[in-house]
C-alpha cells in the first residue's frame, strides 16, 4: 500500500510517472509538489520507505579521497520522529575541516545508514521540507519549511528522518530555500558579533577583515541597517576586479573599502583619525578571520578600550599581541564560535534567525554570491566532489551550495 503522506494530492494516474522502474523494480515513483523553487520528483518504495541518499566518509582524510555516495531507505517516521527532504545545503568551510578531522568538534561515525562500516555525513547547514511526521509531532507539519537547531546534523543527503526537537520551522512564505539554507551560520555570525561584544551607538566606527566573505558582507548590511560606519578590508586584486569589489561592498553599505596593503602603510592611523573626526567617533570593534600580522595590523588603529572578536584564522598563523597595545590601549581580544553559540542558545538562535529571515523577506539584504550545484537522483559521485574540492580554492565566483533537484 503506497505510503499516503509521501504523495500529492493529485490523482492517481498522474501521480504514478513510472511504475516497477527497471532499474529499481520495487519502487514506484510519485510526483512531489512544485514549489516557488523547484520542481521535482521523489522516488519511494511501496511499502511507504523514503528512498535517500548520503554522501557519507569512514574516516578523516581529503573529501575528494573519502567521500562515497550511499544508497539507503528510509522508513515511515513514528511517535516524534519526522521526515525531511533537503531542498539546499550550503558547502562551508567548516564542513571541510570536519571532514579532514581539523575542526574542534566533528559528526558521530555510526552504522544507522546500513553502510559496511561505520561512516559519518558531512553538512551543517540546510534547508528541509517536512515530508511525513509521526503521531506524536506537535511542532511541525508536512510541507513545512526547517532548519537545525544545533550543529552536526549531516545535510549532504537527499533526505533524512530526525526527532521532531532537532530542528526548528520557519515561515517559508516569500522566501527561497537557499536563503534559509544558509542564514544559520554566516548572517547569524555577523549578528551576534555585532550586537554582543560592544555597545554601538549610530555613528560609531567598526573595522572588520575578510570583508568579502558571507560573514563579511552580512556585517556590512547589517552594520549599515543599524546606523554604524565600517571599514571594509580585502586582498588586493588586479585592476577593474579590484574597483568592482571595492563598488560591490560600497553598494552594500561599507562606508569605506581598503585593502589589507593599504591598511599595514604607515599612514593608514590618521586616515582612520580623519574618518572618525580626530577620534571622537572612536573605532571600538574589530572582527578578524584572517589572523597573523595582518589581525594585528588591523587592531592597531582600534580607538582605547576597544575589543577584536576573532572567528577564524584563514592565515593559519598566530597574532603576535605587543604588551603596549595591551597595557596602554587596553585592547580586548575575544572569540566567537557559532557553533557553540547556537548549541547553547537555541531560543536566541531562533529569534535571531526570523528577524534575519524578516529582513530577506522584505528584500532588504543581498545574500552573497552563490555557485549552485544540482544534485538529482542520478548526480555521480564525482560532481558532487569535484563542487567540495572546489571550495578550497583561493578565490572563487561564490559560495556553493547544493540545490536539490529530481531526488
Amino acid at each position: 500500500m503506497l505510503h499516503r503522506t509521501l504523495l500529492p494530492k493529485v490523482s492517481l494516474q498522474k501521480s504514478l510517472c513510472r511504475c516497477l522502474s527497471p532499474k529499481r523494480p520495487w519502487l514506484i515513483t510519485g510526483q512531489h509538489h512544485k514549489t516557488s523553487t523547484i520542481d521535482r520528483h521523489r522516488t519511494i518504495s511501496t511499502y511507504g520507505y523514503t528512498q535517500a541518499k548520503s554522501l557519507v566518509y569512514p574516516n578523516h582524510g581529503n573529501p575528494s579521497d573519502v567521500l562515497s555516495l550511499h544508497t539507503h531507505s528510509i522508513g515511515p517516521p513514528h511517535s516524534s520522529l519526522v521526515t525531511l527532504r533537503t531542498l539546499a545545503a550550503p558547502l562551508n568551510p567548516a564542513d571541510i575541516n570536519q571532514i579532514q578531522g581539523t575542526y574542534p568538534t566533528v559528526p558521530p561515525f555510526t552504522s544507522t545508514l546500513g553502510t559496511t562500516q561505520p561512516t559519518a555525513v558531512p553538512g551543517n547547514e540546510a534547508c528541509f521540507e517536512v515530508l511525513a511526521a509521526g503521531s506524536g509531532v506537535k511542532t511541525v507539519k508536512q510541507g513545512d519549511w526547517v532548519i537545525a537547531k544545533r550543529t552536526g546534523l549531516g545535510t549532504w543527503r537527499t533526505h533524512l528522518q530526525v526527532e521532531e526537537d532537532e530542528v526548528m520551522r520557519v515561515e517559508r512564505e516569500g522566501l527561497r530555500s537557499e536563503q534559509v539554507a544558509t542564514v544559520g551560520v554566516n548572517p547569524v555570525t555577523a549578528y551576534r558579533m555585532l550586537k554582543d561584544f560592544v555597545k554601538l551607538d549610530e555613528g560609531d566606527w567598526w573595522i572588520q577583515n575578510g570583508a568579502n566573505s558571507g560573514v563579511g558582507r552580512a556585517a556590512i548590511q547589517l552594520g549599515k541597517r543599524w546606523g554604524y560606519n565600517s571599514i571594509a578590508v580585502v586582498r588586493s586584486r588586479p585592476g577593474e576586479e579590484g574597483k568592482k569589489l571595492k563598488k560591490d561592498l560600497e553598494d552594500l553599505g561599507a562606508t569605506k573599502v581598503v585593502t589589507h596593503k593599504e591598511m599595514e602603510q604607515e599612514g593608514f592611523k590618521d586616515q582612520v583619525k580623519d574618518w572618525t573626526k580626530g577620534g571622537r567617533s572612536p573605532l571600538k570593534l574589530a572582527l578578524n578571520c584572517v589572523g597573523g600580522d595582518a589581525a594585528m595590523a588591523m587592531a592597531k588603529s582600534l580607538s582605547f578600550g576597544a575589543c577584536m572578536v576573532t572567528y577564524g584564522a584563514m592565515a593559519k598563523l598566530p597574532m603576535r599581541v605587543g604588551a603596549s597595545m595591551l597595557v596602554f590601549k587596553d585592547l580586548r581580544l575575544s572569540g566567537f564560535w557559532v557553533s557553540r553559540w547556537s548549541d547553547a542558545h537555541s531560543d536566541e538562535k531562533k529569534r535571531t534567525v526570523d528577524e534575519l529571515l524578516e529582513i530577506m523577506r522584505r528584500g532588504e539584504f543581498k545574500n552573497p554570491p552563490m555557485v549552485e550545484v544540482r544534485w538529482d537522483w542520478e548526480t555521480e559521485r564525482q560532481a558532487l566532489v569535484d563542487a567540495i574540492q572546489g571550495t578550497l580554492e583561493g578565490f572563487r565566483k561564490g559560495k556553493g551550495i547544493f540545490v536539490f533537484g529530481d531526488t
